[in-house]
């Protein structure tokens, strides 16, 4: 059951037009780009005056609830809406539910470009499958191939990733001399690391330039 103290519940407010049209900004850039924008974009985008105006709105919409500070960050803030609302009483069987957004395929094979969803498709799952809290940003990707296989990841189905760095042994989404790929992300010791298949029809992959870790992989949504 989702909780609130009375004085938390008497500042959710209705929003105005254009404060639900910045929350809505916030959202859909940090879905395509997996971070927020700038005070600067906000002020560019809605043709404000000075970025003091932008803070008002933030400082609006932290008041309702919709946002909140992240603690030791200047200026930064999270999105909090996908909260239920306080006075909405769930019960105890309720499965939260997140969703996410799908924003292209990925090539579990040979790497290749990424490619767009075009309009956003979306994927609501339950927040043990989208692994972890609803205000997580993460995104989901088709997968597209057969290089993942022996780690249960066939074409088709759905990988959720968290936009962070990769430690020895996570399946990741990967940037290599600029194709992208869904792989085993390995690395021993000091040795430059590779990427590694779940297929032994496929080699490893060493970067001639690059290597960037786009995120990792939480969960798959299996396709039927």
């Amino acid at each position: 059951m989702h909780k609130r103290s009375p004085k938390h519940i008497s500042t959710m407010k209705s929003l105005t037009v254009r404060q639900n049209e910045i929350l809505n900004y916030i959202e859909d850039y940090e879905w395509r780009l997996g971070h927020w924008p700038s005070i600067r974009d906000i002020q560019e985008k809605f043709c404000f005056k000075s970025t003091n105006a932008v803070m008002g709105h933030l400082r609006a919409l932290e008041k309702k609830a919709m946002i909140e500070r992240i603690p030791g960050q200047a200026r930064t803030f999270r999105i909090t809406r996908n909260e239920p609302h306080p006075s909405v009483t769930l019960p105890e069987s309720a499965i939260p539910l997140v969703t996410l957004p799908v924003v292209g395929a990925i090539a579990a094979g040979y790497p290749d470009r990424v490619e767009s969803a075009g309009d956003f498709n979306q994927l609501q799952v339950d927040l043990g499958t989208a692994g972890g809290s609803s205000f997580t940003r993460r995104f989901a990707l088709e997968v597209r191939g057969d290089s993942m296989i022996d780690a249960d990841i066939m074409d088709g189905d759905v990988v959720i990733i968290e936009p962070r760095s990769a430690v020895d042994g996570d399946i990741v989404a990967a940037l290599i001399d600029q194709e992208t790929t869904l792989k085993r992300y390995i690395q021993k010791g000091n040795e430059p690391p590779y990427l590694k298949a779940e297929n032994v029809d496929y080699p490893e992959l060493y970067p001639v330039a690059e290597l960037e870790i786009q995120g990792v992989a939480k969960a798959v949504v299996k396709s039927l």
